[in-house]
C-alpha cells in the first residue's frame, strides 16, 4: 500500500515580478516501510519537496502551483492551515536538517518531545512527559529521565539529533520527512544515528523520504533512490540499479566525486560549474551546461525514459546509447 503519493508537484517561487519553480513536475511514490532517499546537491530542492508535502512553503513569496500530495490515500495540497496542523506531527512528521535552529532553546527537552502527544493525541501534560521519557529512552539518550528536563544547549548535536527524531516518532507517523539529519554529525555519530533510523522503521513500520547528498548513506538506508538536480527528478530506480549502472550523467558525476579506498594517489573529482539560479535556467535538460556529453537535442525538454526495471532515466543520449546497446 502506498503511504505517500507525489504527483507533477511544482513548487514556485516570486523573483522580480515572476514566478519561477523550484521544484518543477516531482512525482514519486512511498510505499509502506519503505525508504526513498532523496539525493542532489545543495540547492536542487530536496528540502523544498519536503517542505511542500509538510505545507510549509514560505507565503506569499512561494506557492505549490500544481500537482498533488497524496498522504494515505488522502489528498492533502492545498488544504488550510487548520487541517494541516492536524496531520503534521501526527501522519507526517519532519526531522529538520539543522536541530539546534528546530528546537525551541526555551523549552525543555522533555516538554518540546511531549507537546506532539498533548495536541494530537489528547494526554495530560505528566503522561505525555512519562510518554516522552520512553521515546528518549527509545533513542537512546543516556540518563534520560535527568535529561527530560534540560534545554536544547545542554545537549550535543548528536543528542539534539535524536531529540528531532524522537519528536518526530511521537505520534508514530505514517511517513517520515529526513531532511540530511546526519550532515552536522561525525561518522561515529552518524552511523548511530543511520542505525537508529533504521531500528525505529522496522519497528514501527514507518515510510521514510531521506534527503541527503552523501551516497555512501544511500547504499547503507535507502531501498530506492530518486535523483533531483536543478528542481528536477533525472534518475530513479532500486538502489542496487542506481549504484550498478547509473544511467543520468550527473548520477555518474556524483559518483565520480566519491574518493576510493583502494586507489592511492588519486585526485578527487569536482563537477564543473554551479547548480543554476532559479531564474536563469537553461531550457531543456538544466544539467546540459555543465554535462560532457552535451549534444544536439538537449536544449529540448527530455523525459524520464524507463532502461529497466522500476529504473528510469531523463537523458536522451544515455537512454538512446542504453537502447541501442
Amino acid at each position: 500500500m502506498t503511504a505517500l503519493a507525489v504527483e507533477g508537484l511544482r513548487t514556485e517561487f516570486r523573483i522580480g515580478g515572476a514566478w519561477h519553480p523550484a521544484v518543477k513536475d516531482v512525482s514519486f511514490t512511498l510505499a509502506r516501510n519503505e525508504t526513498l532517499a532523496l539525493v542532489g546537491e545543495s540547492g536542487c530542492g530536496k528540502s523544498m519537496t519536503a517542505l511542500s508535502i509538510m505545507g510549509l512553503v514560505p507565503a506569499p513569496a512561494g506557492r505549490i502551483a500544481a500537482g498533488r500530495i497524496v498522504l494515505e490515500g488522502r489528498e492533502i495540497t492545498g488544504l488550510p492551515e487548520a487541517e494541516l496542523e492536524k496531520i503534521r506531527g501526527d501522519r507526517v512528521a519532519m526531522i529538520f536538517q539543522e536541530p539546534m535552529t528546530s528546537l525551541n532553546p526555551v523549552m525543555t527537552v522533555g516538554d518540546q518531545v511531549a507537546e506532539p502527544l498533548i495536541r494530537h493525541r489528547g494526554m495530560a501534560r505528566k503522561e505525555a512527559l512519562k510518554h516522552a521519557l520512553g521515546l528518549l529512552e527509545e533513542v537512546k539518550i543516556p540518563s534520560a529521565a535527568a535529561r527530560l528536563s534540560e534545554y536544547p544547549h545542554q545537549f550535543s548535536g548528536g543528542m539534539r539529533q535524536r531529540v528531532m527524531i524522537a519528536m518526530a516518532l511521537a505520534c508514530e507517523p505514517a511517513v517520515l520527512l529526513a531532511d540530511e539529519p546526519t550532515t552536522a554529525l561525525d561518522v561515529t555519530i552518524q552511523a548511530q544515528v543511520l542505525g537508529l533510523l533504521a531500528d525505529l522503521r522496522a519497528r514501527h513500520g514507518t515510510s521514510v523520504l531521506f534527503i541527503t547528498h552523501n551516497l555512501g548513506v544511500v547504499a547503507q538506508i535507502a531501498d530506492r533512490v530518486a535523483v533531483m538536480y536543478a528542481g528536477e527528478i533525472v534518475e530513479e530506480g532500486p538502489v542496487h540499479a542506481i549504484f550498478a549502472e547509473p544511467g543520468h550523467p550527473y548520477t555518474r558525476a556524483l559518483f565520480a566525486t566519491i574518493p576510493r579506498m583502494d586507489r592511492a594517489g588519486q585526485d578527487l573529482a569536482a563537477i564543473p560549474g554551479r547548480v543554476p539560479a532559479l531564474d536563469a535556467m537553461p531550457q531543456g535538460c538544466r544539467f546540459a551546461p555543465r554535462c560532457p556529453l552535451r549534444r544536439e537535442g538537449c536544449e529540448r525538454d527530455q523525459a524520464l525514459v524507463p532502461v529497466g526495471a522500476g529504473h528510469r532515466v531523463r537523458c536522451h543520449v544515455t537512454t538512446g546509447a542504453l537502447a541501442d546497446a
